[in-house]
This record gives C-alpha cells, structure tokens and sequence, in this order.
C-alpha cells in the first residue's frame, strides 16, 4: 500500500503543478480579450486568431483544471442524500462512482480523442478561419486533460483504500465543510480572515 500511496501523492503532485499553471490562463484569457476589443474598436484591426487563442486557454482552463478540481475535492456534489451517511459509506459511494461512472467515462472520451488529436497533428489541420490557428494544439488538450483526470481519479481511488484501510483520516481528501457558510468560514480561517461583514 505504500508505494499506492506514494504514487498517488505523486500524481497529485503533478495535477497540482498543472493546476496552478492552468489557472493563469484565465488572466491571460481576459488580457487578450479586453487587447483584442480595445484594437478593434480603436483601430478598426481585428484577428480570428485572437479570438481563437482565447477560445484554446478557456478549453486549457476546463480541461487541465478538472483533475485538479477533482484532487481539491472541488467538484459539484449532489449531498442532500450521501451527507447523511456515514464517512466509510460515504467513501465507498465515491469508490463506486469512480469505478463505474467516472473512469469508463474518462477512458472512452481519451481512447476517442486520441485519433480526433493525432489525424490533425499529422495533418497540419489549420482552422477553417480566415488567419487562424492551427488546430492540434486545441485537440491535444481534450488528452491530456482526460488523461490526467484517469490519473487522479486512480489517486483519489487509491486514497479511498486507504481509508478504508485505516491509513488515512477523512479530512485527507474530502472538504470539511458540508454547506457554503461553513466553506467560506474554512476558506476564511485557512487564510486567517474575519468572515463577518464590516458596516
């Protein structure tokens, strides 16, 4: 189980790494945004590649934000039902919706894009846009996002092991908080701020 563990940490490792880059791309996103507006409507100059490139660094920010969205525990739940369960049954409604939801879903979406990136890469497909970009980068997102979203979904299964096993506390990779006050009051404690509004 420890070398799991330590492959697992290494995956999260990696999925964070990835994720703090991704989220630079929604200010570089925004940067080129407002630049574009601001020359088209001052100089009456404008880029399908600009607009392009905006549209790839929002797919880079969904889809290499999702695995570590997943590590961070970040992901929309649905827990009216499961957080009234206990934690180990908690834990293993996670482990089955892994299992039988998440990674075949995962695992067909790669085994389907891979073709979908690797004909445009060989193919120098450009887009159909006048002065656009070429398209393969943008496919090759869709691959790795999916494919590092199958690796930390293996992490967050072997963490779920590990728990059951008595290796790991709860709190190692599920939100403390169960409801919006108490996430800002966690958020607002990690980062040692008064929560309660100044009049």
């Amino acid at each position: 189980m420890s070398l799991l563990m330590r492959f697992s940490r290494l995956i999260d490792a990696v999925n964070d790494f990835v994720g703090r880059w991704a989220k630079w791309l929604i200010l570089l996103a925004v940067l080129v945004c407002a630049g574009n507006a601001i020359i088209r409507y001052t100089f009456s100059i404008s880029s399908n590649a600009w607009l392009e490139l905006q549209w790839y660094m929002f797919a880079g920010v969904f889809l290499l934000g999702a695995p570590y969205t997943l590590r961070k525990d970040e992901h929309v739940r649905i827990d009216v039902i499961a957080g009234r369960f206990s934690e180990r049954t908690q834990v293993w409604i996670d482990i089955f919706g892994i299992l039988l939801f998440m990674l075949p879903i995962c695992a067909v979406i790669l085994w389907l894009s891979w073709p979908y990136f690797w004909l445009s890469y060989v193919g120098h497909e450009m887009s159909g846009n006048a002065g656009g970009l070429i398209r393969w980068p943008a496919k090759f997102l869709i691959v790795a996002g999916f494919f590092l979203l199958i690796l930390q979904g293996v992490s967050e299964l072997i963490k779920r092991f590990a728990y059951l096993k008595g290796l790991l506390p709860f709190t190692a990779f599920r939100k403390h908080a169960s409801n919006p006050a108490e996430e800002i009051a966690a958020i607002a404690e990690a980062n040692r701020i008064d929560p309660t509004p100044k009049p």
